[in-house]
């Protein structure tokens, strides 16, 4: 059942949006229904990462036959020496 919604948005959002829409064929209402699908939807929810383990992936680069533990192992050594 579809139901009204108000929303109170900035005049140049709502021009740029409407403009998007339009490029893509679609209703400025069908944009905003498929955007909030998608961001409640179960399977996009993720662990939060917080921003210091954000800034230690990639550190250490390997491949599949990389031994991960002696990598890990040399990078401390290289890091402490």
């Amino acid at each position: 059942m579809d139901t009204k919604l108000t929303l109170k948005l900035e005049q140049t959002v709502i021009e740029k949006a409407k403009d998007y829409a339009k490029e893509h064929k679609t209703s400025l209402s069908k944009l905003i229904e498929n955007y909030l699908q998608k961001v409640t939807s179960d399977h996009n929810k993720q662990e939060y990462i917080t921003p210091l383990v954000k800034s230690l992936s990639g550190i250490i680069q390997y491949t599949a036959d990389t031994n991960t533990k002696e990598s890990y192992k040399e990078f401390i050594i290289n890091k402490y020496s």
